[in-house]
């Protein structure tokens, strides 16, 4: 599957915010979107979901327009920045819930066995970010759209969520963003700079430092 973002422009108030955009992800890769914070990213991803509504924009599956908003059609999944379980639901619960085995679920993340029966307003910020960022990953869509998945993980759970990742991406478009941009280069087949308001395709990492995203010798 090929999904495409064209033409969007976005206001708010007078001001601009997006323009000049487009994005390609297709399946089996890992398409990621960097910018400085503040810049749009969320805003784009939330306009690819459908929920929230830009000026214009043009959304391709396949190459044929898509007349509905995307999540509307069953295609994809989209992981906020904010938590969206429940705080009173039980771990064990909300996995069922989600129709995902506890089993294969505490096979990648064993130091969640003991936290079976706790709420899921008891968990630390990073253990409720990786329950929902596994639920998503984990979803039976076609696409995936993820904002800031490793945010409040320690390094050995952001290693476990990227591993998981590339295995879920073999037959989905994950298409994610994230400040974290040295885990970002290194989970994604292909990355987009988003800078005033427009999106540019990173064709070596170096660019990076070129349009001053990176400091120079940023890049090893």
């Amino acid at each position: 599957m090929k999904f495409e973002l064209d033409n969007v422009e976005l206001y708010f108030k007078k001001k601009r915010i997006l323009s000049g955009i487009y994005l390609k992800a297709e399946s089996g890769l890992v398409t990621s979107i960097l910018g400085a914070n503040g810049c749009g990213k969320s805003s784009l991803l939330r306009i690819a979901f459908g929920d929230l509504k830009p000026k214009y924009k043009l959304i391709r599956i396949n190459g044929k327009p898509l007349l509905k908003p995307l999540y509307k059609t069953g295609y994809a999944k989209f992981l906020p920045q904010y938590n969206f379980i429940p705080n009173g639901m039980k771990l064990s619960f909300v996995l069922k819930a989600y129709d995902l085995s506890w089993e294969k679920f505490i096979k990648n993340f064993d130091e969640f066995e003991i936290l079976k029966n706790s709420k899921i307003n008891n968990l630390s910020g990073g253990q409720r970010r990786i329950i929902e960022t596994y639920i998503i990953l984990k979803s039976k869509s076609k696409i995936v759209l993820l904002d800031e998945p490793f945010s409040h993980m320690s390094p050995l759970q952001v290693e476990r969520i990227k591993k998981l990742i590339n295995e879920e991406k073999k037959d989905k478009i994950v298409i994610l963003t994230d400040h974290m941009y040295k885990h970002i280069i290194d989970v994604s087949d292909s990355i987009y700079l988003l800078k005033n308001g427009a999106t540019m395709q990173i064709k070596k990492l170096t660019d990076l430092e070129d349009y001053k995203y990176l400091n120079e010798g940023s890049i090893s």
